[in-house]
Parts: structure tokens; sequence; C-alpha cells
């Protein structure tokens, strides 16, 4: 399995790293040919708007709904924020509606109010021999709202911020930052 990371902004290095940790066959996607190959994708943090923005400029954001309704998407915290079918703050970014979720943009807070917490995953099969999966949320969206056919995976504080629907996978939190394999690893062997 060929797995692509969108590499335009964010941490899209650290996501490729546990990729390759993992054994996957990874591949940087900067252009809008670079989906064709890729299995899978990653869409990693940064700030929602300026990727949204990105995308946009380099031809990329109709390529990627296009590569999202056939094969399988995993988001974390503004790859989240433009999975969700709806926004409570958009501020420009208009979401794809890939997982019926709705998603306030920063709903933990400012730079200043981000913070590390442990998790519970609620899922058959994820690794927790190594302990409590930890959360770093960076400025990170929260959901306020699952719908139908969307499957809680991860929580913090009896709040969903983690979910799958299908083969597409969201995160409220920075996995990568926290070199958190496990999230990538359930994600990959459940599809």
């Amino acid at each position: 399995m060929r797995v692509g990371v969108l590499a335009l902004q964010g941490d899209f290095a650290l996501h490729a790293e546990l990729l390759q940790g993992l054994g996957v066959d990874v591949l940087m996607v900067r252009r809008p040919g670079d989906f064709e190959p890729c299995d899978a994708l990653v869409v990693p943090g940064g700030e929602s708007t300026v990727l949204h923005r990105l995308l946009r400029i380099n031809d990329m954001l109709d390529p990627l709904v296009e590569f999202a309704a056939n094969k399988p998407l995993m988001g974390t915290c503004a790859g989240c924020i433009l999975m969700a079918t709806s926004l409570e703050d958009a501020g420009g970014v208009e979401p794809m509606g890939l997982i019926d979720i709705t998603v306030r943009r920063n709903g933990y807070g400012r730079q200043v109010d981000s913070f590390e917490a442990q998790l519970t995953p609620v899922v058959e099969g994820f690794n927790s021999e190594e302990g409590a999966p930890c959360g770093v949320f960076i400025r990170a969206p929260r959901i306020t709202r699952t719908g139908q056919g969307v499957e809680i995976v991860a929580c913090y504080q009896q709040e969903p911020v983690a979910v799958r629907a299908g083969s597409h996978f969201a995160l409220t939190f920075h996995p990568e930052v926290a070199r958190d394999a496990r999230w990538h690893d359930w994600w990959l062997r459940t599809l």
C-alpha cells in the first residue's frame, strides 16, 4: 500500500516518518497529479484557512475531493475540519463533507490554551498495550455533533476526538506530535 501525505502545510514530515516506521510506502503529495498513485491519504494539521487556500491556489481541492470519493482519507486537526460536513465558524473554509460531523474551529481555545491529555479509545483492535494514548491539542477543533454512520473511535472527557465513517478517519488532535503511530496503524489495519 502506498499512502500519500498532503505536504502543503503542517507536520507532514512527522506523519511520513510515523508511516515509514510502520513499513508503509509514503509519497509526499504536492501537486494534483501526485494523488493518482496513492491508495490512501493523510491530511495533516496546520491552519485550516491557510490549508484550504493552498489547496485552491495549487488547483488541488477538486482532485482531493475526487480522491476522497474513492479512497481512504485520514485527517488530523485542520484535516478533520476539512473533512466535516459543517463548521460552526467556517472562517472562509468550505468543508468537503466526507464525515457527517459538525466541527468548531479552535474549539478548545487559542494557541495559549493548547494542551496534552490522555485519550480513551473506544473501539476494538486499538493497541493499548503501550498505555493510554496521549493527544496533543494545538488550537484544536472540537467535534460538536456526530451524524448517522459516524463511529466514535476515541474520546477526551466523554467528547469525541477521533471518528470514522467508512474508510475516512478524522482526529481533532496531533498524533504525529506525540509520535504515536498507533492511530495510523489502527486506521490502516481497518481498511
